[in-house]
């Protein structure tokens, strides 16, 4: 029996300045995602810093939760088998310049710092993250 996965994603406001919504969503849609709940929206420096606090103390928390801050970014709630791993790997390396060609990254980053889209690492990060934006009425089928 196949297992749906749902993970979250995030057009970063990078990407959502640079007109690239509705070619990441097709890639999603063209990649087998199914998007269960979508949502554009700003958040503000005090939300992206309890969104990555998992990051607080490290050299770039502050840089990234001022630029997830900076403008309106899209959240995505998507399934699909094996769909964490399944997105970062169209998400593609962090790095755009490491990114493969025909990722996400590749196309839309352009720097570690303004690289285009976020996703959930694991299951439970996913939940996390999932959670975070989207109340579960939203997500109910």
């Amino acid at each position: 029996m196949k297992t749906l996965q749902w993970t979250l994603t995030i057009i970063k406001p990078d990407a959502v300045r640079k007109h690239g919504i509705g070619d990441i969503i097709e890639q999603f849609e063209k990649n087998g995602f199914r998007i269960l709940c979508m949502k554009m929206l700003e958040i503000s420096k005090h939300q992206a810093e309890q969104f990555y606090a998992v990051h607080a103390g490290k050299a770039f928390f502050n840089s990234l939760t001022d630029f997830m801050s900076s403008g309106p970014i899209v959240v995505l709630a998507l399934e699909k088998e094996n769909a964490i791993a399944d997105l970062r790997k169209l998400m593609g390396a962090t790095n755009p310049a490491n990114a493969e060609e025909g990722t996400i990254r590749k196309k839309w980053a352009t720097s570690i710092e303004l690289n285009a889209i976020h996703g959930s690492d694991a299951e439970d990060s996913a939940r996390f993250e999932l959670s975070y934006f989207f109340a579960g009425y939203e997500l109910a089928q």
